[in-house]
Parts: C-alpha cells; structure tokens; sequence
C-alpha cells in the first residue's frame, strides 16, 4: 500500500478582537511611568520606618516631637495672598508665586527645640515624586541644611512657629501637596494627606531670578493681573474693538488650565519653563490634533455650538472644556487668543493679545500673495487662491529665551489658530518678536511664518492666453499695515508695528539688512523692477451701516503732463473676514479719462439688495481696482475692505455701585430691519459682578424692542465693566458695554 501526501486543510483567520484596545503602558519599557497628570498624586506613607519593623510592631513615639496643626495662611487679605498678587484669585486654597518667600504656621504639641528637633516641609507633585526630578522637595529650617527650595523659622511662639519658604524661582508650576515630616530615631512621621493643604505654585514676573519677569509695574498690571481686555478687529482704516472677560481669577479656572496641560499628557518636570508650556499650550487651544480646548469653524453655520462673535469671555470656555473632556464648538482667531491669554495669565506669564492687520496667511515663508488678472486687467478669481486675513489675531507672551542668543528674549509670538504645522502639530511659537523684526528667521520657533504675515508683498500677475505670467505691480507694503494691542492701564490701543518691522517702502538701510537676512533663510521676494504708473488711484474711507445704499468713489489722479485714459476693472465681494470670496455681487467696467496734471472722479452706488443676501458674519465687502493705462500698459490697483457696522446693544447699570450690595444690569435691543431676527441668543458677564449669563428670544420682530435685566451681586471693589453680545444667523457681532466703578 503506496503512503498518500497529507493534505493541509485551510482554516479561518482567528476572530478579530473586540471591545476597547489594551491601555499602552511604559511597563518593560521605563522603570516608571512619566508623571504628566496634575491629579494624580503619590501615597506618602504617614510613617517611613528607617529599618524592619520589629515583632511587637512600632515603638511608642510619645515623647518626641508631634504636629497639631497646620495654617496655611491662605485668606484672601493675609500675608502670603497679598505679597503674591494672588488675592483676586477665587479659591479655597493657598496660591503663591514661585522664586518668593511665602509663610505657613504650624503648631507643634510641645515647643520646638531647634538642637534637638528635625522637620521639614515637604511639597509633592504628581504620581511618581523624585528628588532628582523636582517633584520632591523638602523644606528644611536650618541654613546648614537645604534643599533646592529655601526655608527659614521667621518666628516662635510657645508651640507655635512661622516657616518661610521659597520655592526655587525655575521650579514645576502647578498643585503640590503638602505635608509636614518630623524625624525620630525611628523613622519619619508625618501629617496626614489633606486636600486643604494643597498649594498651587505659578510663574511669578515679580522675580528678577524667574524666566519670565517683567521689571515694568505698569505691563505687569495690565498683562498679569487686569481680566478685562479690548481685542482689535474690522479693518485697517476702520478699526473696531470688542471687550472680553479673561476671567483668570475665575473659580475653576485656575484647575482648568493646570488639566490643558494634563490632557496635553506634558511631563510634569518640564512645567516650569515657560517657553515649553507656552509652545505645548499653543497646541492645545486648538482641537484638530489633539482634542484640545477649542473647535475652530470658519463656515458661518454654528448650530451644534456656540457661534465665535457670541462669547464674552473665557471662563465658559475653560469650564466646560475641563468638565466635559470634549472641545468646546465654536472659535475663530480672537476666541483663540483670548482663551490663549486667559490660560497665559492664570499661570502668570505676562501676554498680550495683538491684532495684525492684513495678515498674510498660509504663505510657507515664500513671501508672495499672488492675484492674477488676465489680460485685460480684470482679477481673475478662478485662478487667484491666496488671500490675505482682514486682521489676525495672536498672543505675546514675555520670557526669557536661554536658548537663543543674548537679546531675542522679550515678547514672543504665540498663536493657537490653527494656520500650518509645526513640528507635526498645529502650533506656532514662541517666536522671539526681535528676531522677527530683524530677519533672524532660523531661531525656534516658527519665525520665518510670523515674518511671513507681517512682510508678504502683494504681487499682481498678468496672465496671458498660452498660460504664462507676468508680474505687472508689486505691493511691498500692504501686509502687516499696523499691529496693535491694548494700551496699558487705558482703555486706548497701542500701535506696536515698529516692534516687529522696519519703516517700510523708505529703502532704509535697516529695512535692507532685515531683507537680506530673511533671504539667507529661505524667505524669497520678488525683485521684479517694475516701472511706477503715473496714475495713482485712492479709495474713500467709508463707515457704512448693514443695509444701507452707497456710493463707492474712485479717484484717479494723473501726475503726467499728458492726457490719460484708464480702462478699469471694480469688483466688489463679500468675503470673510479671513479674505476668502463668498460672492462676487459688484462688476463695473468704466473707461475714465484724466486731463494733465489734474484728477478725475468715478463714482459707482452700491445697493444693499445686492449685498445684504450674501453677507457673512463680519459682514465684510472687499473691492479690487485694477485698471491698465492706455498710453503706457501700466497697471494701477487698489483694494479696501469695507465692514458694515452693525446695531448696538445699550446696556446700562443702577444700584449703589458697592460690594455685596444687590445691582441691575439691563441690556435694550431694537430690531432696526424690515425683517424678524429669529434664534437670538444674549449673553452678558462682568469680572468681579456677575458670572456668564444668557438669554434666548425665538424671535425678535421687524422693528421691535427687547429689554432684559439681570440681578447681580458685585463681590469686589474696583473699576471694571459689564459685556454684553446678541447673536442669531442673520446677525452676528453685535455687543455693548458699560463701564461701572463698585465701591468697598
């Protein structure tokens, strides 16, 4: 009998696993997990026995030196709150200020005596504590023995003594706990776990020795300790201004910024330089990576959020974001900046919000916004894809930059908006705002993007019927117009512009160096010697309200001693306010003749039938004019953004105007259209009055009225004001204010 081959029988692949994957540890592959959660904290025995317990247990401990009490000393008008700057802060627990001393009471059962009794005040952070890594540090009262942080006995009082101590001026910023150790010959006993005694620890610009400190009292009022802020927006000419509660003493918001960066998963050890938590903050703010604090939407449709123009302040924002574990719908640039600023301050590295306008966008570093027009001179939109933003918003922060060269510390530019990766994640900065304005572009992190936004040059292209193109007109000074943030301690607004750039279109030999900088380091301009028309063309400054008719004129002004004629091109479009084209809703094509030596005049009217269907919620109207000399073949332009001016809220306060005693804030609406306004929502706050607030109307008739008053209960003395914004589809950034002083 002949043997037969076996034959193999297939069978089917194993199921697929089901439910959640496994949790990825670092077991087998670090000897402990990486501390990154605030939270979580480490199990510190009551008594560490210095060798084996013995067989009747632990001996009696008796007559050595025991602890009663501990006072934290942590009342808003005590010692260590009002040294700290740290008073308006709402919250049950001690919060300090790294690199300076703060005090702690303890009461021992006996009185203390210095040759024969060891202490220490040991403060802990996160799950896995070390010595070597920070996280551990104890705080010993002698001068012949100490740790990184400094303690000293300021004063005794029968069992009663004062400790002094001062974290290191680089150490962790964030919530330590704290426990108080006494040594025995048998081991080390110390307090129990309480949550009471939790410290929060933060940056601290009062301190020469910390990384951010500000030596300017005024700045640090304003970028550290004021929660009502002004954020720039409109348009260059035309520049409007909306309030908003930073809300960084806020109760919940302090916790809500330590959990960004736990969520973020940050080591623990590396949270105290400011220059890492600002870059991994910059990150977080925005959700597309990393499911962060905000959604950014850009679309106009918001009814699964919170539309951007609606909020009045961060506090919202941050709670929600710290309770849920989910992004918060919905932001655009300023609600990025804004809740970046809050999250700056609460922490206390001194930031600012500033508004660039025209912000070159999505430019790679190649310093070029392209408009194309064909071969008449008309703008071809099919064809032009870069825009550049009516205004960007983004936050300075102040540090020092140890790892750059002596000089580029200062401001530095952090942005949350998401725009363009940066080491594989939406983020950008902190770039040294010196290095910016002096081409130093290969300096971490992301200058040569920031330079981009501030000294991209607008070149026109013609482009010709067999595809290829030609520069007709270059635009070296359209980009970065004017960057502008709060005036210190005032309510006006700073231009800072110089901060970040030359002169420009001056050939200063300054300007020059800066070029030829940037050039070194990838940033190419276009060096196209272009002959200047003779023709100049100015458009008018408009103020226009929402539905109203215009008229939009046009001035050519011939400087020749000849006769010109202009064949022009004037579109007008919505766009938003990011420069993007919804509609084209305007297109004239007006042939208009010039004497020597003199000006002529073309005026178009603009119907609001024609716009009011399209706008957006910036309600932003861009014209181009382009026109092509007859005589000679140059090419003229001109562009103006226009934003319409929408309604005001009226808000208005009564009552006595001091602490714990009751007020009124009302907020008066008139619907001043032909149509209903439907979905409104109305939202209202004020630091130190009242928390956020809103109201929703289903529908506010054409031409009819609205009064909302609220009842609040002002908890603290000072200047400050109530903010008030009414949202609905057809109506966005609409807002009023009213500026009130609360007496104690």
């Amino acid at each position: 009998m002949s043997d037969q081959g076996a034959t193999a029988t297939p069978s089917s692949p194993p199921p697929a696993p089901t439910g959640p994957p496994p949790k990825v540890t670092s077991r087998g592959r670090a000897a402990a997990p990486t501390a990154s959660s605030n939270v979580d904290a480490a199990d510190i025995p009551e008594f560490e026995h210095f060798g084996t317990v013995g067989p009747r247990g632990l001996p009696p401990l008796t007559e050595y030196l025991d602890i009663w009490d501990v006072d934290m000393i942590k009342k808003p008008d005590e010692i260590n709150k009002i040294d700290h700057h740290t008073a308006l802060y709402h919250s049950d627990f001690l919060i300090v200020r790294r690199g300076q001393e703060f005090q702690v009471n303890i009461t021992f059962d006996r009185t203390y005596k210095p040759a024969e009794d060891k202490f220490a005040v040991e403060f802990v952070i996160g799950s896995n504590p070390q010595y070597s890594k920070g996280t551990y540090i104890p705080v010993l009262p002698t001068k012949e023995r100490q740790s990184s942080w400094e303690g000293r006995i300021i004063n005794k009082s029968d069992n009663v003594i004062t400790m002094g101590i001062t974290p290191a001026a680089n150490c962790i910023v964030g919530k330590y706990h704290m426990y108080v150790a006494v040594m025995t010959p048998f081991g080390i006993r110390r307090t129990r776990k309480d949550n009471s005694r939790d410290v929060y620890i933060l940056f601290n610009p009062w301190a020469a020795d910390d990384a951010v400190f500000l030596d300017d009292e005024e700045e640090r009022k304003e970028c550290v300790m004021n929660e009502m802020g002004i954020i720039y927006h409109g348009a260059f000419d035309d520049i409007a201004e909306r309030d908003w509660n930073y809300g960084q003493f806020n109760y919940g918001v302090l916790d809500a910024c330590l959990s960004v960066m736990d969520r973020s998963d940050m080591p623990i050890n590396n949270r105290g330089d400011p220059i890492k938590v600002a870059r991994q903050a910059s990150a977080m703010l925005d959700s597309l990576d990393d499911n962060g604090v905000l959604v950014g939407n850009w679309t106009g449709e918001y009814t699964y959020g919170v539309a951007p123009t609606s909020w009045t302040g961060s506090t919202d924002i941050l709670l929600s974001y710290a309770s849920s574990k989910m992004p918060v719908c919905y932001a655009q640039c300023w609600v990025y900046a804004a809740v970046f600023n809050t999250f700056l301050r609460c922490l206390g590295i001194p930031s600012r919000v500033v508004t660039n306008y025209y912000s070159a966008h999505d430019n790679d570093g190649n310093l070029k916004t392209d408009i194309i027009l064909d071969e008449n001179g008309r703008v071809d939109r099919n064809r032009t894809k870069d825009s550049i933003w009516n205004y960007h918003c983004w936050n300075e922060c102040y540090m020092t930059r140890p790892d750059l060269p002596p000089g580029f510390g200062g401001w530095q530019v952090v942005d949350a908006t998401p725009q363009e990766t940066s080491d594989g994640m939406y983020r950008c900065g902190p770039a040294s705002v010196y290095a910016i304005k002096h081409g130093q572009l290969c300096f971490p992190f992301d200058a040569a993007f920031v330079f981009a936004e501030v000294n991209s040059d607008v070149v026109f292209y013609s482009r010709k019927k067999d595809g290829t193109m030609q520069p007709v007109k270059v635009n070296r000074s359209h980009v970065g117009r004017l960057v502008l943030t709060k005036t210190p301690g005032d309510v006006t607004r700073r231009d800072i512009t110089s901060q970040y750039k030359f002169v420009e279109g001056q050939c200063s030999a300054e300007e020059q160096t800066v070029l030829e900088k940037a050039e070194e380091f990838g940033c190419k301009r276009d060096k196209s010697d272009l002959p200047v028309a003779d023709i100049d063309l100015v458009l008018p400054k408009l103020e226009i309200r929402v539905g109203d008719d215009f008229e939009l004129s046009l001035e050519f002004v011939n400087r020749s001693n000849q006769e010109r004629t202009v064949n022009t091109y004037i579109s007008g479009s919505v766009v938003y306010y990011t420069g993007v084209n919804k509609h084209e809703f305007l297109l004239r094509d007006p042939s208009v003749k010039i004497s020597p030596n003199s000006s002529a005049k073309e005026v178009v009217m603009v119907q609001s039938k024609s716009y009011m269907k399209h706008l957006v919620e910036q309600a932003n109207l861009h014209f181009i004019v382009t026109g092509k000399v007859k005589e000679t073949g140059h090419v003229v332009s001109a562009m103006k953004v226009v934003t319409l001016h929408n309604p005001k809220l009226t808000v208005e306060v009564s009552g006595e105007g001091r602490v714990s005693e009751e007020m009124v804030a009302t907020v008066r609406f008139t619907n001043p259209f032909s149509f209903n306004l439907e979905n409104v929502y109305i939202r209202m706050e004020g630091p130190g009055l009242m928390p956020p607030q809103f109201k929703y109307y289903s529908l506010i008739t054409a031409g009819s009225s609205l009064t909302w008053a609220e009842f609040f209960t002002p908890h603290r003395a000072g200047s400050t004001r109530v903010i008030a914004t009414l949202d609905c589809p057809v109506l966005r950034q609409v807002y009023g204010q009213a500026s009130i002083t609360i007496k104690p």
